[in-house]
Parts: C-alpha cells; sequence; structure tokens
C-alpha cells in the first residue's frame, strides 16, 4: 500500500522545518542534547506514552483525511469533458430530476452533438434511481438490515457506454430485449454492473454461494442478485475507471423505470466535439433553448458533488481542533511533570554552567522529538491501514439526491504533511511553557 502513496513535496516541509528548530537549538550555545537522549531513553516509559498519545492523534486524522482525498480523487475522475449532461431546471441532482419525453426527444437533436458511424447522435437518455434492498441475514432467514444501489437505465447500452466513456472487463452488453429466459417459463433481467458494485453484491453471499462462485472477492458474469422482486443476471461487469459509475447497475430503462415507479428521464447526456464545444451547447440549453432545462458539462457536475466531501472535511476540521487541544493539554501537562522530577538535574546542569535558555532549548527539543516520533509512527499506521482500503459513501451536490458510491481511501503526501505539522504544532506549543518553567527553576532551590 505505502507503495501507491504521492510522497510529494509538500510532506518533507514540516519534517525539513522541524529538524532544522532541533539543528538550529542544539546549535544556540551548549544545549546538553546527550542528557536529553538519556532521559529519553531510561524514562522509556513516558517517552513510549506520550509518543503513543501523538500516534493515536495524527492516526486517526490521517484516516479520516484520506477518506475525503478518496471521495474528491473519485468525483475528480467522473465524467467526459466533452460530455454536456442535461436535467430538469432547478435541480442539481439527477436522482431528483424527471424530463418529460418530449423534451428528451428535441434536445438529443440540437446541433454541435457528435454523431456515431451510423450517423446517430451521440447521445443517452437515462434513468437513475436509488433502489433499497433488504440484507438477509441467512442464519435466521431474516432481513439484517438494508443498502442503497444505484441503478441506472438506459436505452442502449452500448451507445450509453460510448457516451460515458465505459467498456466491459467482462462478459457481453444487455441484450435488445434485456431479458435472459431460464428455461420452463422462468426468466432474468440482465445487468451490467461496475466493479464497485460487484463487490458490493458479492460481499454479502452466502457460505455455499462463496464455495460455488466463479470469484470469491466478486460477483462476476453469470451470477445473480435480486432487486425488487425480480432476479437479475450479470451479462457483463465494466471494466473499472476510478469514477461513479462502477458503484452502478446498468439495465433496460423500459424495464427498470416503472418498476421503481420512475417512467420519466432523469437525465439525458450529449456528447460533444470538445471542451469548448461542451461549454457553448451548455451555455445555449441555459440561456437560448425554448425548453426548461438545467445543462452542466458533465465534469462539472460532478465535480459540484464534492459537498459532501466538504461537509466531511468541516467535521474534521473541527475533530482535528478538539484533538489537538487534548493532545496539547496532555503534551503539557507530561512536560510539567517531567520538569517537577528533574528539577535536581535541572540545578546541576544550572550549576555546570549551562544557561537558562540553553535549559529551555533543551526541554523544546525533547518535546519535538516525542512529537516528531510519534506524529511520524501516527502517519505511516494511518497509511498502512487506510491507503486503497474499500468503503461506502454518498455524494452529493446539494439538499436531497445523492449518489450511493465504493470509493477507495487515498493517503497522498500531502496528507502525510498535515499530519506532521500538526503533530510539530502540538509538541512545539504543548513543550514551550514547561521548557519556560525549566528555564526559571532556581539552581540552589532546585538542590535542597
Amino acid at each position: 500500500m505505502l507503495s501507491r502513496l504521492n510522497i510529494s513535496a509538500p510532506m518533507l516541509i514540516p519534517l525539513v522545518i522541524s529538524i532544522g528548530i532541533m539543528v538550529l537549538l542544539s546549535l544556540w550555545g551548549r544545549v546538553p542534547l546527550r542528557y536529553n537522549v538519556r532521559n529519553l531513553s531510561t524514562r522509556w516509559l513516558t517517552t513510549a506514552l506520550t509518543a503513543l498519545g501523538f500516534t493515536l492523534v495524527i492516526g486517526v486524522l490521517v484516516v479520516m483525511l484520506s477518506f475525503v482525498n478518496g471521495m474528491y480523487v473519485l468525483t475528480q475522475s467522473t465524467g467526459v469533458p466533452g460530455n454536456v449532461l442535461v436535467i430538469s431546471e432547478g435541480f442539481q441532482d439527477e436522482s431528483i430530476s424527471n424530463l418529460p419525453n418530449d423534451t428528451v426527444t428535441d434536445v438529443v437533436l440540437q446541433p454541435g452533438i457528435v454523431r456515431d458511424d451510423k450517423d446517430r447522435p451521440l447521445a443517452s437518455a437515462e434513468t437513475y434511481v436509488i433502489v433499497v434492498q433488504p440484507i438477509e441475514n441467512h442464519d435466521s432467514g431474516r432481513a439484517a438490515g438494508r443498502r442503497f444501489l444505484s441503478v441506472r437505465g438506459v436505452d442502449d447500452v452500448e451507445l450509453a457506454a460510448q457516451v460515458h466513456d465505459m467498456s466491459l472487463g467482462s462478459g457481453r452488453w444487455i441484450s435488445k430485449e434485456g431479458v435472459t429466459s431460464l428455461g420452463e417459463g422462468r426468466d432474468a433481467l440482465e445487468a451490467v454492473i461496475g466493479v464497485g458494485m460487484a463487490r458490493e453484491l458479492g460481499s454479502t453471499r452466502t457460505a455455499a454461494e462463496l464455495a460455488a462462485a466463479k470469484d470469491k472477492e466478486q460477483l462476476a458474469e453469470g451470477d445473480f442478485f435480486t432487486l425488487g422482486e425480480r432476479k437479475f443476471l450479470i451479462v457483463g461487469v465494466m471494466k473499472a475507471t476510478g469514477s461513479t459509475f462502477d458503484s452502478e447497475i446498468w439495465a433496460k430503462r423500459s424495464i427498470i423505470a416503472p418498476m421503481f415507479g420512475k417512467d420519466s428521464y432523469s437525465s439525458v447526456v450529449l456528447r460533444t466535439a470538445g471542451a469548448k464545444e461542451a461549454r457553448q451547447l451548455k451555455n445555449f440549453l441555459n440561456n437560448g433553448y425554448s425548453k426548461s432545462v438545467q445543462a452542466y458539462v458533465e465534469t462539472e457536475y460532478f465535480a459540484n458533488m464534492q459537498e459532501t466531501g466538504k461537509q466531511f472535511l468541516y467535521a474534521i476540521i473541527v475533530f482535528a481542533a478538539v484533538m489537538s487541544i487534548g493532545g496539547l493539554f496532555g503534551v503539557m501537562n507530561t512536560m510539567f511533570a517531567t520538569v517537577a522530577q528533574r528539577s535536581r538535574d535541572i540545578g546541576v546542569l544550572r550549576m555546570l554552567g549551562f544557561t537558562r535558555l540553553e535549559v529551555l532549548a533543551s526541554f523544546l527539543v525533547e518535546s519535538l522529538c516525542l512529537s516528531l516520533l510519534g506524529g511520524a509512527i501516527g502517519c505511516l499506521g494511518g497509511a498502512w491501514w487506510a491507503n486503497g482500503y474499500t468503503v461506502k459513501s454518498i455524494v452529493g451536490g446539494g439538499v436531497g439526491g445523492g449518489k450511493m458510491v465504493t470509493l477507495d481511501m487515498i493517503v497522498s503526501g500531502d496528507i502525510l504533511a498535515v499530519g506532521l505539522s500538526v503533530a510539530l504544532i502540538i509538541g512545539a506549543v504543548g513543550g514551550l511553557l514547561p521548557a519556560i518553567s525549566a528555564m526559571l527553576v532556581k539552581p540552589l532551590y532546585s538542590l535542597r
């Protein structure tokens, strides 16, 4: 996992600054660094517990930031710069949009839309719904919970895949009918799913299903799942793209739209020649078009879904502030206790000729060493656990709507830089007052 980290220059900044501070302090007069090293090793239990406090705080911070970073990368990776996504006017999310059929028919005929080799406009009219699926407890046969699955109904799945730049990793696309006969009067609806959805659906299989499965980690071509009252057959699994489409089920729109109570279209996606043409078409549909629609460049639409990530980020900032204050007081308390225990040592140092500023620098260097050690272990531990870990979440751009997605948590160099910086700030601020109190110890009084 650590090999995937983006070790960039920002990560090195707090490390270089901290080492620079300690070097300057150590060169500033005769700071007794040997004494500090011996003290840290002799009082190893106190050293370990103090560093552990930094490790826990920074480790949790890194994990939480990696979640937000994964959500950011997911939304940034979704969409084609040359696509225009059209939904109902006044809405920010396709899951709550309703486009009339006549509007969809007219929109796809607007100039500027690229055509394929069959002279068809590269446009995909779609119905997007979020379906609640009960999760069975196979031991008792009763529902053990529920999950929300993203289902996209498309009229022509191959055309939709071309518009969205999606391709198959295995299997085939949905047939024209969207239904497969199982014999003896039984049939199953056909579905193509993303790799994230394949993992999610495969995570709740019974032991017998898992033993008979071709792929132990996820559902694969030929497997079945139940949605609503119908059985679905997976005819294909799409290649991973790192986008929200990895967390979707694609099926025949004419079947699943009425099945889940949404006969109208949610959106229509139009392919243009490039980003410039997409912006021009978007502006025309929003300002010069006769029908009431809201158009977005597709990449901008999904980038707007970072609103959920921003809310998590604000919560993390509050969490980090509270935890940092707690860590600061913890370090301060530990260092004050250390000063109290070592008052005789401080007196001896002063009697040996060390100045007040040298004693202050000595204790400050000690606090920074503890924070750097604990922060580095916390960063590495959080990165080892979180980087690449798959979680489920919701992304959305405003009130209502949203998409259920599966995403990978990502630890970048910037996150590690933040973690080290927070640790060093706590160490510097938490160690300053105890270091000042150590500086003010009177030599003769401490030797009584």
